[in-house]
């Protein structure tokens, strides 16, 4: 990504960029074993085991995974049986490590879902692609990817 590693700290942590690229908010104070309360289209979970791991600004930040209540998955559209499988998964995590290049910075997101056959490793996978794609792309033009036309 054409940014710093300061820059995309910022992007990965600061509420008002996470709003735009993924339409998530965290409150948290990023200090690794500090709670983090997610908050999505008005709906807010929090949970004890929703916390920071790691954080080294700007190099390396981990979390657990969300966690799949029923208000969350109302909010989301996700129809009960899937929020149940997901619900069902070991809590996983997410690791961004952060790496200047030169005038460009790589970012790798390394998501651990535990269970062979985990949904929530399904639903991720797919999920991160475009998640990361709409980072880079508001980092870079300042502008982030245009809604999908349904």
């Amino acid at each position: 990504m054409r940014t710093t590693p300061e820059r995309l700290w910022q992007a990965l942590t600061d509420p008002a960029f996470t709003r735009r690229y993924w339409g998530v908010a965290f409150e948290t104070d990023w200090a690794a074993g500090s709670a983090m309360v997610w908050e999505e289209g008005g709906a807010r979970t929090a949970d004890p085991a929703q916390v920071v791991l790691e954080s080294e600004p700007p190099r390396r930040l981990s979390y657990t995974w969300h966690t799949f209540t029923p208000e969350w998955a109302a909010n989301a559209g996700v129809d009960e049986e899937l929020r149940a499988r997901l619900a069902a998964d070991r809590r996983s995590q997410v690791t961004f490590e952060i790496e200047p290049l030169g005038e460009t910075v790589r970012l790798t997101v390394v998501h651990e879902a535990h269970d062979p056959g985990s949904a929530v490793l399904g639903m991720v996978s797919q999920g991160w692609p475009a998640l990361v794609s709409g980072l880079k792309t508001l980092l870079e033009t300042g502008e982030p990817l245009p809604e999908p036309k349904v």
